[in-house]
């Protein structure tokens, strides 16, 4: 997977589809919750984030205090523990991993907490939720980290 193209390709698109994103939040279609479903399915049976893992190399979740207290758990730490090993506060006052790529991720680009992993990691890239356009700011953003979201607003913009 050739990420830099993909980023220079969202980079290069961002106007267009920033004003694309926008128009589906000025008139959204009324099958629009179907149609993401749908375009998020068929982009993650051609894309394989394993080949990619670009999410956990460049940008680090956002970890809740549930996601703290299981994890630590998974990994018979306590919270406070896990915390100082692998979290900071940001400016935002959110806790996130102290360094990146994130700590979790193995040399095969696989996670070892996958089944304990953060909220924010089972969500992204966030292309499977209904009322997509009430996160547009965020869809363009991961258009650049995500070669599956630059291919999802791809191809709901050409179907639409």
């Amino acid at each position: 997977m050739n990420l830099e193209f993909y980023k220079n390709q969202a980079v290069l698109k961002q106007k267009e589809h920033k004003k694309f994103l926008e128009t589906l939040k000025k008139r959204p279609p009324k099958n629009l919750d179907y149609i993401v479903q749908d375009t998020h399915d068929q982009v993650f049976s051609k894309i394989d984030c394993l080949q990619c893992a670009n999410c956990c190399k460049t940008t680090g979740p956002l970890f809740t205090e549930k996601d703290i207290e299981r994890i630590a758990k998974h990994l018979r730490m306590k919270s406070a523990d896990f915390e100082q090993k692998f979290l900071r506060t940001d400016e935002d006052n959110d806790k996130v991993l102290q360094n990146l790529p994130c700590w979790f991720l193995n040399s095969d680009n696989t996670c070892s907490i996958y089944e304990v992993r953060p909220k924010a990691c089972r969500e992204f890239p966030h292309t499977d939720r209904k009322k997509i356009y009430q996160i547009n700011h965020l869809t363009i953003k991961n258009t650049v980290i995500c070669p599956a979201v630059f291919e999802f607003v791809e191809k709901i913009q050409k179907n639409l």
